[in-house]
């Protein structure tokens, strides 16, 4: 039989002892204000610092958020990835960092849901909390939706990539934009005409990006579904997270008859987006992870319709 190895009890110094033997050391003499009013404030010093800055804040901030939507589930908490700013003049030296979270934890304690109305005043309340003419707020996150299967009906939930932000300029008003990120499935039109029978397809990543009316009005319409509806129906084909054997078929069918490059997948998500009154411009992307080659296949579109506005015009 084997016996267990029985060792001395360590005699351990106690954790004031422990602390001093990895370095910590007795406080030194305490010479500067602890009181905020009597200690320096380096960012509101003023004098000429050369330039004025376009944009300083704060970013990779997380916190929990609300989301609406007009899709299941209409109403969700997800994650937000923040960044705050707004710009400063070459006589100020910096920005009170706290304020921006100061100001993200007064909305929350309120029930923060992200959406154009509230970013809105989120904005033009954080310019005067910095006592700056502008302010600026980005927020990234995953947004969940229900996806039934076509024929079984059976649900479950998919999720995009999104992103709003709003800027407010006391003399421009707001500057609306938003992106998506969804995932599709392309039938390589290619391989579906050379080919005997059957045909490659592949995933792929279409990210939208939009900038907006300043008057574009959320509870009549969900920017989230709209730039998901674009990118999902001019794809060969929808992504399911439960798909059943009659479902399978439809949907590898359906891809059949829909064949895409990544070409024709901007082109057509660009027609959906410019026949959008409340978009003023759009950039699409998609990339293609290819089943069957070594590379992915991208393109990408970027068009402004105030541009074409201005040109009618003249």
């Amino acid at each position: 039989m084997n016996k267990t190895k029985t060792l001395p009890k360590k005699q351990l110094p106690n954790k004031a002892q422990r602390h001093k033997l990895f370095g910590s050391v007795e406080p030194g003499p305490r010479t500067k204000p602890s009181e905020k009013s009597k200690m320096a404030d380096l960012q509101n010093t003023q004098n000429d610092f050369l330039f004025d800055l376009d944009t300083v804040g704060i970013a990779d901030v997380k916190h929990p958020i609300t989301v609406t939507s007009k899709l299941v589930p209409t109403t969700q908490t997800t994650i937000g990835t923040f960044k705050f700013s707004s710009s400063i003049d070459k006589l100020s030296k910096g920005t009170n960092m706290s304020r921006f979270t100061e100001q993200l934890q007064a909305y929350y304690q309120q029930g923060f849901t992200v959406d154009f109305k509230t970013l809105k005043t989120f904005t033009k309340d954080l310019a005067k909390r910095l006592k700056q003419d502008d302010a600026e707020v980005e927020v990234k996150f995953p947004w969940f939706f229900e996806r039934r299967g076509p024929y079984a009906d059976l649900a479950g939930m998919n999720h995009a990539d999104a992103s709003i932000s709003v800027k407010y300029d006391a003399d421009e008003g707001f500057t609306l934009n938003a992106s998506l990120s969804a995932l599709i499935t392309t039938l390589c039109p290619c391989s579906k005409e050379i080919s005997e029978y059957s045909a490659h397809n592949q995933r792929g990543h279409v990210s939208m990006s939009v900038s907006l009316e300043e008057d574009f009005d959320e509870d009549d319409t969900d920017w989230k579904e709209l730039l998901l509806e674009a990118a999902e129906s001019n794809a060969s084909a929808r992504i399911h997270p439960v798909l059943k054997r009659p479902d399978e078929k439809m949907v590898t069918e359906q891809a059949y008859e829909n064949p895409r490059f990544v070409e024709d997948v901007v082109r057509l998500v660009a027609a959906d987006l410019y026949e959008i009154p409340a978009v003023t411009k759009f950039k699409i992307e998609c990339r293609n992870e290819e089943s069957i080659h070594m590379h992915d296949a991208i393109a990408s579109v970027t068009y402004d319709k105030r541009q074409e506005e201005g040109e009618s015009r003249g």
